[in-house]
């Protein structure tokens, strides 16, 4: 098979996709999540003092960061957590409140939602996603790795104990008056999360979860009858925007090495990268250029500057150090170690 894949490299170079990579600067955004102080009510108003000891988040950037204009909207985001839950809150701007899917796990993103995405040990592999839209519809979905590595999701996949609520500040679905936002606030229990952990949960205090947040937002057309998405050439509707936290560099929300750290504190204050932080990074652009050099020349590069590589019968092993002397690991699947 691989001899195959290296002839159909040199018979048909035009036809080998570059493999997508991030095309800014690697910034992931940081948040020290303060413990709740008390019982936090999911009622979707974010009412408790307990919310007053979590900071909002930076406001939401376009997916592909400075790249692309900055939302029209603001969105933010508040986390906080207890024994047991890891709390999220977040608040949008929205002139037209709009949304139809009222069953679950329906394919919410093709309407305007909110989204969630929790890689518990940071290893780029087994993570959650949970969507949600204005009427609190929800799609819940386990990854044991991304796409972009031939992971499929697990879409019958449920979030056990999931508590989440919406608040309007509005009227859904009626276009005949403007709408000024929506509120979500959402329960993630640590029993469920703790599948995909491979820790403690709850967390220990200094603990860091990669996390991110996204919200999808199309672009609609307003009339006496309603809303409807606005079509571009050909008739198709315009492509969706992108609003997230920590921004990818790309369209693809799936590079969990982009996604944001969370760590997990008694109050919250500033947030500081760690020596191992930037290992792994450059562990996932050495990633990066195995697989573009694969789809060049159907072969993975047995030598890399600063790295040991390793080549296995399923691809590679590529071994760093950080500065501290702590040993990381990434293979062909991008799974982080």
């Amino acid at each position: 098979m691989l001899r195959l894949l290296q002839l159909l490299s040199l018979i048909l170079p035009s036809l080998a996709a570059a493999f997508p990579v991030p095309e800014i600067e690697w910034a992931p955004k940081g948040y020290l999540c303060p413990r709740s102080a008390g019982e936090v009510i999911i009622d979707g108003v974010m009412d408790e003092v307990q919310w007053e000891r979590a900071p909002w988040t930076d406001p939401f950037v376009d997916i592909e960061g400075d790249r692309k204009r900055a939302p029209h909207y603001l969105t933010r985001v508040k986390m906080l957590w207890d024994d047991e839950y890891f709390y999220v809150a977040a608040k949008m701007e929205e002139p037209h409140l709009w949304a139809s899917y009222r069953e679950r796990d329906s394919v919410i993103y093709h309407e305007n939602d909110f989204e969630v995405f929790i890689d518990p040990d940071g290893d780029n592999h087994e993570y959650y996603e949970l969507e949600i839209n204005a009427l609190g519809t929800e799609w819940d979905l386990f990854l044991g790795k991304p796409y972009r590595d031939g992971g499929p999701a697990i879409h019958g996949w449920d979030i056990a104990g999931l508590k989440t609520e919406v608040a309007l500040k509005g009227t859904i679905n009626d276009s005949s008056d403007q709408d000024r936002s929506w509120t979500v606030e959402i329960a993630f229990p640590w029993k469920a999360l703790a599948e995909a952990a491979h820790r403690d949960c709850p967390p220990l205090l200094g603990d860091r979860w990669r996390v991110n947040f996204s919200r999808v937002q199309w672009q609609l057309d307003v009339t006496p009858l309603g809303y409807s998405k606005r079509p571009g050439p050909g008739g198709k509707a315009l492509p969706e925007h992108n609003w997230v936290w920590s921004p990818q560099g790309l369209i693809a929300m799936h590079y969990p090495e982009m996604w944001g750290f969370v760590e997990f504190a008694e109050e919250a204050g500033e947030f500081e990268l760690r020596p191992a932080d930037h290992t792994r990074w450059r562990l996932c652009q050495l990633y990066y250029g195995q697989k573009q050099s694969f789809e060049e020349t159907g072969a993975y590069k047995d030598s890399l500057a600063g790295a040991k590589v390793h080549i296995t019968p399923s691809g590679f092993e590529i071994i760093a150090l950080d500065a501290d002397g702590g040993k990381h690991h990434i293979d062909e699947t991008g799974h982080l170690w």
